[in-house]
């Protein structure tokens, strides 16, 4: 089980960002949540399998929604991250 936080900023806000996430995460069995931030960037929680995580680390910094642009992308291994099981957007 590999458990990361990602933190991307670009054009990530306003357009379906978070739900595509969501999307993504829900088909590669993936648990955690995607939340804006008031700067305008995402900070994203993910626990998965290792290949899972791979593959979503990958759409994430490539954008999965296609009217997205990721410009900064920052991954930290978090092990201190709950075992989830769903992926939720986070409404703040």
């Amino acid at each position: 089980m590999r458990k990361i936080r990602m933190h991307v900023a670009g054009r990530v806000q306003g357009v379906g960002f978070r739900y595509m996430t969501k999307m993504l995460a829900d088909q590669l069995n993936i648990g955690g949540s995607v939340k804006n931030e008031r700067d305008g960037s995402v900070t994203i929680l993910a626990t998965g399998d290792d290949q899972a995580i791979a593959v979503f680390i990958q759409k994430v910094r490539h954008s999965p929604s296609p009217a997205g642009r990721v410009t900064n992308f920052e991954l930290t291994e978090d092990e201190s991250l709950p075992d989830y099981s769903s992926f939720q957007v986070v409404y703040s």
